[in-house]
């Protein structure tokens, strides 16, 4: 079935480029001019990507993107952000919030239809990735049978140490702020607080004995696992 796709944008022959084209290119799309729209309808309908203008009358884009993103059932749908602004505080916003991507007006439907091909691929790969397990040298990370083994050694961690190594390893050199990596890991008792995430990552560099030390931290940044 092809992905569905809401597109959220005020000016209408804009909205028309972008609903036409993404049509023309296969998808499934319905567009609403209104933020308030938008939000009625993805919370009925949950898309497989939003298409979210910035600059909408009433509920702004941004205001859309942070309450998707509060929301259980939405926070997982990509957002590619559309600004006519695209070097200023609100497309750093939206990314922040947690939008995957963004275009700048005026745009040409190429690079729309590869942006928002890029940003579903990434999503289906993500949903991949959490399933399949992951090698570093002697360390072997299995989430579906939530193991974690050195030379066929099976290493005891709690399901949360577990899912914050899953979420580090499986991008290694990427560094992850704080927020980022609570955000990511969700387990049920995971920390909120910045100081509880540097206690759990002691407590995991302890059981990992040598490869503890492949979880480095970045000063005033966050954490990485190094590859």
């Amino acid at each position: 079935m092809n992905e569905f796709i809401v597109v959220v944008e005020d000016e209408e022959d804009i909205r028309e480029l972008i609903r036409y084209n993404l049509e023309k290119d296969g998808y499934r799309v319905v567009s609403v001019n209104s933020g308030e729209e938008g939000l009625s309808l993805v919370r009925h309908s949950p898309p497989d990507l939003v298409v979210l203008d910035l600059m909408l009358p009433g509920i702004d884009g941004l205001q859309v993107c942070r309450e998707m993103k509060a929301d259980p059932v939405l926070k997982s749908v990509p957002i590619v952000m559309v600004t006519a602004r695209g070097d200023e505080p609100d497309v750093v916003s939206g990314l922040e919030l947690g939008a995957d991507d963004y275009i700048s007006k005026p745009f040409s439907p190429k690079v729309l239809l590869a942006r928002v091909k890029t940003v579903l691929r990434r999503k289906q790969q993500g949903a991949l990735d959490l399933q399949s397990i992951v090698r570093h040298e002697r360390l072997l990370v299995n989430p579906q049978r939530r193991e974690v083994a050195i030379d066929n050694e099976r290493i005891e961690l709690t399901n949360t140490e577990f899912k914050l190594l899953h979420f580090l390893i499986r991008q290694p050199g990427t560094v992850f702020t704080r927020d980022q990596i609570v955000e990511g890991v969700h387990g049920d008792d995971y920390p909120v607080t910045d100081r509880s995430v540097d206690v759990q990552v002691v407590g995991l560099r302890k059981k990992l004995l040598e490869y503890g030390a492949c979880i480095e931290t970045v000063r005033g940044v966050g954490y990485r696992f190094k590859s």
